[in-house]
């Protein structure tokens, strides 16, 4: 009898140790992952150190561990702010907004963006800054128009000074992204297209914002410096 009631309270405490794993390891598999913010390339949109939420089930789901997918019934659209795998270093995460998707004509015209001969609008007057003064001397801020929702892009004031036109064509099974803060983005401009088994899902909600990390733990906020007012909101993600 007492070696069964051990037996039993040891598969008990084991159970009850490895059920929340289970399912936070099946949360994160199926539906959402936290990322944080890295770099200033989506500014104003999202901020260094922007905690996110990233829907990994926009567009289906995926076998474990694998690029593979086990059923889809999404895709992605131009406008949608997504996560994805860098191309020439899969291991690194990136966040860009979605500008051409396959088959499509991507053109640059000092900032302006045309997909298939249809304009992305820029208001032609520039909007307030969306940062504090400090972080917005040399930069302007305008209102663009994607497919469906309008954000805000940020670009150097001195970007104007001189005509510069890019086009590309994207290739079947893959995607051309750019960063919202247009002059000081690394983004497919730089580097070429996203295979699409590189996606991993779209940004969500800022669930946690602050202005720098501890010193000691590189990986946890500096409470002092939180941002409450961004925290719980979608920022400029659609």
């Amino acid at each position: 009898m007492k070696k069964e009631s051990l037996k039993g309270t040891w598969s008990q405490a084991l159970w009850a140790f490895a059920w929340p794993i289970l399912l936070i390891l099946g949360i994160r598999w199926a539906l959402v992952e936290p990322y944080v913010i890295p770099s200033g390339s989506m500014i104003p949109n999202l901020l260094v150190s922007d905690h996110i939420f990233v829907q990994k089930s926009s567009f289906g789901l995926r076998f474990p561990f694998s690029d593979r997918w086990f059923m889809r019934w999404g895709k992605p659209h131009s406008g949608d702010v997504i996560v994805f795998r860098y191309p020439e270093s899969p291991s690194v995460f990136y966040i860009k907004r979605l500008i051409g998707e396959p088959g499509d004509q991507v053109r640059v015209e000092n900032g302006r963006i045309s997909v298939n001969g249809r304009s992305w609008s820029l208001d032609e007057e520039p909007a307030p800054a969306a940062l504090p003064a400090e972080e917005s001397e040399g930069f302007v801020y305008f209102q663009e128009q994607g497919p469906r929702e309008h954000h805000l892009v940020r670009f150097m004031e001195s970007s104007g000074d001189h005509e510069v036109i890019q086009e590309w064509t994207v290739p079947e099974g893959h995607y051309f992204f750019m960063g919202d803060n247009r002059d000081q983005s690394s983004d497919s401009r730089a580097w070429g297209f996203v295979p699409e088994s590189h996606l991993i899902g779209k940004a969500w909600i800022i669930w946690l914002s602050c202005d720098r990390m501890l010193e000691s733990a590189r990986f946890l906020c500096d409470p002092s410096t939180l941002r409450w007012n961004r925290m719980l909101t979608s920022g400029g993600l659609r």
